[in-house]
């Protein structure tokens, strides 16, 4: 019953994915207002052959969660709220370590272990660029929990 329920939820995302991903065609945007008006853990604002746009809001106290792309270099820019980021060649290794607030922004090579957490006391708002895309077209995950199980 549990999985009937995900593959469910997933299907209502997908269907609402479509309204949310601009992309592959022409797309001009207000990232800062787009990333303020995104409740979701994540959503793909656009998603092109080679490069793709996410969303994110974390709220207080929480994370994107320890992460690898190992064939998908990453920018992550701050538009609202303050962040720390750790990033290294291991997850028992990750001694970059920065603080970051709005208009900060970080560049995650390919193979680079990696985490943000929201280090503030409001929602954390995030735009992320991935080359290639790295989450399918239209991906809406409401919460990290759904991000996580869909990672399953």
């Amino acid at each position: 019953m549990e999985h009937f329920y995900r593959q469910e939820q997933t299907a209502r995302s997908t269907a609402n994915a479509n309204q949310t991903d601009h992309g592959p065609k022409p797309y001009a945007v207000n990232i800062a207002r787009a990333a303020q008006r995104n409740q979701n853990f994540r959503t793909a604002l656009w998603t092109g052959c080679h490069l793709q746009m996410t969303l994110m809001c974390i709220p207080v106290c929480g994370e994107i969660g320890v992460e690898i792309h190992p064939d998908t270099d990453q920018f992550i820019r701050v538009e609202a709220g303050q962040a720390a980021v750790m990033m290294g060649p291991c997850k028992e290794r990750m001694e970059t370590r920065k603080n970051l607030c709005r208009g900060d922004g970080v560049f995650v090579p390919a193979g680079t272990w990696h985490n943000i957490v929201n280090s503030g006391n409001c929602p954390l708002r995030l735009s992320s660029i991935y080359a290639p895309p790295h989450h399918p077209r239209g991906t809406i995950h409401r919460t990290k929990e759904d991000a996580d199980t869909m990672r399953l």
